[in-house]
């Protein structure tokens, strides 16, 4: 009888893992995921839920696991949680369970414009995550993704409450770059990384074909409808992400979003050897 691959999926509730765990159901892997929020259960999958992913529940569920995909992280800091304490001290927690279980893959999720060099409080704490799981001796993959698209990303969901409201805000000048990918082909490029050799200790960026101004986008996502385009003061919108806890864009969300960092998609499309969706060619067939 032929093994099936077993994998553990961490933050199983976010939209990433949510589409990933459903792929990797249909293809007959046993999954272990875990959240910290309830979430509904795929056939292949066993489920926990734990708030603080302690040691003595999860180490003998994690034995004999392929390989372990990280997708627990945050983007928005606050005073009873920060970058420090969920993208690095936790993903340093995660490798040592995976360690300590005989897991030899980890795969993830970091973010495009991550690099030696980064000033910003997010990215700095991606890279040292990135560095905790290049230095822990595991085969790795590091993806460092771009928008994610798909039903219900936080980034469209966004766009759509706006277009609800009549007007979208687009912050400053809508100049900067984006290179949106689509959510079906970022869950196959997961699965290849998992099942095959090809991404063994790389890092790769995780980008579409499309390399689009963030107003162009905005301007094909709100094609047919009677939304107004709104340039809007960046000074504002920092203002409201400092002193507005629930504010749509918080103060590196607008960072990240104006930075206009590129990734390199050819280096992507060689090494998986897929035919990417262009998310703009999507949108305007909508």
């Amino acid at each position: 009888m032929v093994k099936r691959d077993k994998i553990i999926i961490t933050g199983a509730s976010g939209f990433i893992a949510r589409n990933l765990r459903n792929y990797l159901s249909d293809k007959e892997i046993d999954l272990i995921s875990i959240s910290r929020n309830d979430f509904k259960k795929f056939k292949n999958e066993f489920k926990i839920i734990s708030k603080n992913y302690d040691e003595k529940t999860l180490l003998q569920k994690f034995k004999n696991s392929d390989a372990i995909i990280h997708l627990v992280g945050i983007g928005k800091q606050s005073v009873k949680i920060d970058y420090d304490m969920v993208n690095v001290e936790f993903t340093k927690h995660i490798v040592n369970l995976s360690k300590k279980a005989k897991i030899k893959k980890i795969v993830y999720t970091s973010g495009l414009g991550v690099s030696p060099n980064s000033s910003l409080g997010y990215f700095i704490s991606k890279y040292k995550a990135e560095k905790i799981i290049i230095n822990s001796g595991l085969d790795y993959t590091i993806f460092r993704p771009s928008y994610v698209v798909g039903k219900d990303d936080l980034f469209t969901k966004d766009l759509k409450k706006q277009i609800k409201n009549g007007q979208i805000k687009l912050p400053g000048s809508g100049s900067y770059s984006i290179q949106p990918i689509h959510i079906n082909d970022v869950v196959k490029v997961i699965f290849q990384s998992i099942t095959t050799r090809k991404f063994r200790n790389k890092i790769i960026d995780l980008v579409g074909p499309d390399h689009v101004t963030f107003a162009q986008y905005v301007k094909l996502f709100a094609k047919g409808t009677n939304t107004s385009i709104k340039k809007t003061s960046l000074e504002d919108l920092y203002h409201d992400a400092i002193t507005n806890p629930k504010s749509n864009l918080g103060v590196d969300d607008l960072n990240i979003l104006i930075g206009n960092f590129k990734g390199d998609h050819t280096k992507l499309r060689k090494i998986s050897e897929m035919k990417f969706q262009s998310v703009m060619k999507l949108l305007e067939s909508n």
